[in-house]
């Protein structure tokens, strides 16, 4: 692959693009789309709604962290100097500029599902260029930030029908994110078993509040069990390693972890609102992230 080609990829995170995607499947469960799984709703997946929406929230993610490499190009000089911007091989007036069409790219294709898409996604730009510009030197508003970037996306997801209800579940995201967000502050230097233990907390609480959503809002509480015991296994196992051995190297394994455990988190809320198997086919992002991960960097 050439090599510039791969410095613009890397910019987008490749592997965390179908944590996006995830997002919007999960939203349209909570809108009721796959009530029941049918041959026809599944085949509503294909068409041009959805489908935006799916670019929308992918191209809105991938700007969002181009921008955030480019407004942390002093600091990564030192930190990070083998990423595609300091190390020269991405011009930073380059990345800015790829980043801000990867951005208007998100919501002029929101813009195209209704105006309400479209002004969530516009919505979600000032948070996501909040967040890359001054939020995330913050230690509380970062972490709430981010969450919440994760949370108008997923409501970007369940606006697919033209309105929005069960606003509750976007609470997840924010405090999912803010624990991993709370991980990653100690990626480079180590030294961060403080934000590790109330990072366990927080995925404690977010498990807890989507077994309670579903259990009073459906009648699916036991085909979401297995998903949440795999998305319990997932994020708290890297978690414990990384408390046991403070290392960089640790925890980073521990946002990654959580990181792509996405996909599972957004499995099991759907799951809840629709059949088993829109959970296992979103489950099924899972492995195409994982491999995209062995060629990128999550971080």
């Amino acid at each position: 692959m050439n090599a510039v080609l791969k410095g613009y990829l890397s910019l987008m995170r490749p592997a965390n693009l179908p944590t996006a995607a995830a997002d919007i499947f999960a939203g349209m469960a909570i809108a009721g789309v796959f009530a029941d799984f049918s041959s026809s709703n599944f085949g509503f997946l294909f068409t041009q709604d959805p489908l935006m929406l799916i670019v929308s929230s992918v191209m809105l993610y991938a700007g969002g962290v181009v921008l955030n490499d480019v407004f942390d190009f002093e600091l990564d000089k030192i930190e990070r100097p083998e990423r595609a911007i300091p190390s020269g091989l991405i011009p930073l007036k380059s990345a800015a500029i790829f980043g801000s069409i990867l951005l208007l790219t998100g919501i002029v294709s929101a813009y195209t599902v209704s105006n309400l898409s479209g002004s969530i996604a516009v919505i979600l730009t000032i948070f996501i260029l909040s967040y890359d510009y001054y939020a995330k030197h913050k230690l509380v508003l970062g972490p709430i930030n981010m969450g919440i970037c994760r949370g108008l996306n997923l409501l970007l997801g369940i606006s697919i029908l033209g309105t929005v209800h069960s606003l509750e579940f976007t609470i997840i995201p924010v405090i999912y994110i803010a624990a991993i967000t709370l991980i990653s502050k100690g990626e480079v230097h180590g030294d961060n078993k403080s934000h590790i233990v109330f990072a366990g907390v927080l995925y404690a609480l977010v498990l807890g509040l989507i077994a309670g959503f579903v259990f009073f809002k459906t009648e699916n509480i036991l085909q979401t069990l297995p998903f949440l015991a795999l998305l319990a296994f997932l994020i708290f196992r890297p978690l414990r390693n990384a408390y046991k051995v403070n290392s960089p190297q640790n925890i980073k394994k521990a946002v990654m972890g959580g990181v792509l455990s996405l996909i599972i988190l957004d499995a099991t809320i759907a799951v809840g609102f629709s059949h088993f198997f829109m959970g296992i086919l979103i489950i099924l992002l899972l492995p195409l992230s994982m491999f995209l991960s062995r060629l990128f960097a999550v971080t």
